[in-house]
């Protein structure tokens, strides 16, 4: 029986990447979303061979400006991205994203997806499609080699020749093309000329919670509400109030250093927490996590940014 040869399949999600400006030298004033994702492909020069032999397809799932990335948007997506991994024809999934909230899309596909055996490639661009030198065609041609490498797995990002994992990349530029970091822990790795060169192991798959999550999602009409709150200087407990009044269920806070708070929001958070509502903190540094201490009143994020914590809260609420 004459076997198939494998795929590797390119969702696209819109993003800067697939923007256009009037003037070709805006790399600012550009329109996200406007080139599907089969015209991206059709634009790069080289993917057959980055894809080392495996046919490449193309899918739409979106076509938004990330920084209007929502839940049905990550419903469609997470459940597109499960079925594909489990067609033996399949070799790794990319996805063309934009950069503003890809850290947060790649660390929610990291809780629902099962990719012990298969790679899950996010890849992005900084500049349009229509600049006079876009950056997203280097980084698809990266992406789908990443996808094609053998024994490549997890859920990882590629942008700027880099390699992230999804657990610690997040967006550190708003401008240069090289936009993203893992703070401490570093990237995993580099793509040169079509190969990657490892420093680190790929990211271990948090396989044994997917299924559960995977069937939450496809059933789940509505999400749990969870909101992030900046601790601040002169910080006042009126937001959490207000949000305890309008039925909130989760609060990740921002905490300044090592997890603190001001004492104002702490005793809201505290009220909060003791009337149902979880809480958790985080810490808006950059690099590091919140240390916790013996007998802290509200539990820490385990080392997860801001964002990353609520994505986790939110799908421990769904759980339940």
């Amino acid at each position: 029986m004459q076997v198939s040869r494998q795929k590797i399949v390119v969702l696209g999600t819109g993003g800067t990447i697939a923007g256009t400006s009037a003037q070709p030298g805006d790399n600012i004033g550009y329109t996200a979303a406007q080139v599907g994702v089969e015209q991206l492909l059709g634009a790069v020069p080289g993917l057959e061979q980055a894809a080392g032999g495996a046919r490449l397809l193309a899918e739409q799932v979106a076509q938004i400006d990330s920084k209007d990335m929502d839940m049905p948007v990550w419903q469609a997506l997470a459940l597109r991205c499960a079925g594909l991994l489990q067609d033996p024809e399949v070799q790794g999934v990319v996805i063309t994203h934009g950069t503003d909230t890809l850290e947060e899309t790649a660390w929610f596909l990291h809780l629902v997806l099962d990719t012990r055996a298969k790679p899950v490639v996010l890849t992005c661009a900084m500049r349009p499609a229509s600049a006079l030198t876009p950056d997203g065609p280097q980084n698809l041609l990266d992406a789908v080699a990443v996808a094609a490498t053998p024994g490549a797995c997890g859920v990882v990002s590629v942008a700027a020749g880099e390699v992230h994992g999804a657990r610690h990349v997040q967006k550190v530029h708003p401008y240069r093309v090289n936009a993203f970091g893992s703070g401490d822990a570093g990237p995993l790795g580099w793509v040169e000329e079509g190969h990657v060169r490892l420093t680190q192991n790929w990211p271990p798959a948090l396989d044994e919670k997917a299924p559960i999550a995977i069937e939450k999602i496809a059933n789940s009409a509505a999400w749990p509400r969870v909101e992030i709150i900046l601790n601040h200087a002169g910080a006042s407990g009126a937001m959490v109030d207000a949000l305890v009044r309008d039925g909130v269920q989760g609060l990740v806070v921002a905490c300044t250093g090592n997890g603190t708070v001001h004492h104002a929001l702490e005793a809201a958070l505290i009220k909060a927490q003791d009337v149902g509502v979880r809480v958790v903190r985080s810490t808006r540094c950059p690099e590091g996590q919140v240390l916790p201490k013996p007998g802290d009143a509200l539990p820490d994020s385990q080392g997860l940014s801001p964002v990353k914590a609520r994505i986790t809260l939110m799908l421990d609420l769904l759980a339940q």
